[in-house]
């Protein structure tokens, strides 16, 4: 007889709704979590991340608002009343996550978890070490920023330290071109902070739409933030002024901090998996099949640790698919298919399905392209210099939309209502049929000509 049905290591988004749901099927649940229960997304990924990008929008805010005949002192920002008030939001989820946890019946227990064989667990904490046993394990610990073999680099910051930075740098350098490096290099700005994104590749946003991540590194520019492609940092020295960065061209860059944003791995180290023959990749992803079952038959994991698709939700359906499979004899997969995805930069970015240069290699020529570019009414009093982007891509021979971007003011929001419509197969002939919701930035997707 084993302790519990079902052991979760990690308490975050696909972790917590795994146990939640196992335990309403009526499995005997627990779930370790060696830091606070709600996760990356939670703790120091998504959510104060947005309130960082709202908090740093305020400056363009108070800007265009003279052009709507608002007129008033200047304004200042107060980076620990931020920090302050985030810290609160973030108690107060952490909180609710736990209570959610044990409403039903999944016990917490704060302790890093370490698999000593297929069902026993060793869980460490301030108190001591123990073993529990279960009949099935989750691995659901998520990921961890990675950072590069430099000298100088004990002097840098990761985003898990952004959130928490004691005073607010008057220069910065973000290194990265990702989600991630752009969002931030957005926040730091708009709070007023000399702001430099370097990256080593291209362009920014690889993987994205090629006409968005353009377009984003032309309103950064606008905005004041010095993006620089093909820039990386070969060594960091600590000065009495602050930070010394050398670049790959042979220059310098002084700054009071250096922030990495160059990726984030599986966080599985040190946890026994390779030792009870759970299969990792070279970077320390768990290997898994489409019901997420490892190469031990009884251990599973789901989320970011797996090094999939990293988002949220798609930690949460994996968990709530895995727990209905396993505790509720009702085998569910998850479908992949058209995942809309936002980039909270400045402007930000909404998309859905294929790139075109997915597009292209799919279906070749069989393809139509539609582009928006246009002003946003707000800003026509503003005075602001900003431009929207949208793009439709569109198989020909079906005439299935495969493909939606928008960079532009609520891009993240008219995305999730347009990804719908893809999941239920639109075609633009539908989208065509849509009578346009005027005066509005979405309606340009039902005008596309």
């Amino acid at each position: 007889m084993y302790d519990f049905d079902f052991f979760v290591i990690g308490a975050g988004s696909g972790g917590v709704r795994a146990s939640r749901m196992a335990s309403t099927y009526g499995a005997r649940v627990a779930i370790c979590e060696d830091y606070r229960v709600g996760g990356t997304c939670v703790i120091r990924g998504c959510v104060p991340k947005k309130l960082f990008v709202y908090a740093s929008e305020y400056s363009s805010h108070f800007s265009d608002s003279k052009g709507f005949g608002w007129s008033g002192g200047e304004q200042t920002f107060d980076w620990p009343a931020l920090i302050a008030a985030k810290d609160k939001e973030i108690d107060r989820l952490n909180g609710l996550y736990i209570q959610t946890l044990n409403n039903h019946n999944v016990e917490v227990i704060q302790a890093r978890g370490r698999l000593l064989d297929a069902h026993t667990i060793e869980l460490t904490s301030a108190e001591g070490t123990r073993t529990v046993t279960a009949d099935k394990i989750l691995i659901a610990t998520g990921g961890w920023p990675q950072m590069p073999d430099i000298p100088g680099i004990e002097h840098a910051i990761t985003s898990n330290e952004a959130f928490h930075l004691e005073q607010l740098p008057k220069k910065l350098a973000i290194v990265g071109g990702g989600y991630i490096a752009v969002e931030f290099a957005g926040i730091f700005n708009g709070m007023g902070v000399n702001t430099h994104l370097l990256y080593r590749g291209e362009q920014i946003l690889r993987g994205f739409d090629q006409d968005m991540a353009d377009k984003l590194n032309e309103e950064m520019g606008k905005k004041g933030v010095d993006v620089r492609v093909r820039t990386n940092v070969t060594e960091i020295v600590k000065t009495d002024e602050g930070l010394l960065l050398t670049l790959t061209d042979g220059s310098t860059m002084a700054v009071d901090a250096v922030m990495y944003a160059t990726g984030r791995v599986p966080n599985t180290k040190g946890m026994g998996l390779e030792e009870v023959g759970v299969t990792l990749t070279a970077n320390g992803a768990v290997v898994v099949d489409e019901q997420f079952k490892t190469s031990v038959e009884n251990v599973f994991a789901v989320g970011d640790v797996t090094g999939k698709i990293q988002l949220t939700p798609v930690a949460i359906r994996e968990g709530a698919a895995l727990a209905a499979t396993q505790f509720n004899d009702t085998p569910t997969l998850v479908d992949y298919e058209n995942i809309p995805t936002a980039v909270f930069s400045q402007p930000s970015i909404g998309t859905i399905g294929l790139t075109e240069a997915e597009a292209v290699e799919k279906f070749g020529d069989d393809l139509k392209v539609f582009r928006s570019e246009y002003r946003s009414m707000k800003f026509t009093l503003s005075g602001r210099p900003e431009r929207s982007l949208m793009k439709m891509i569109v198989q020909k021979s079906t005439d299935l939309v495969v493909g939606v971007h928008m960079i532009g003011p609520d891009s993240a929001e008219i995305a999730q209502g347009i990804a719908i419509a893809m999941k239920c197969g639109a075609t633009k002939a539908q989208f065509d049929a849509t009578v346009a919701l005027h005066p509005s930035s979405a309606e340009e997707f039902v005008l596309m000509k």
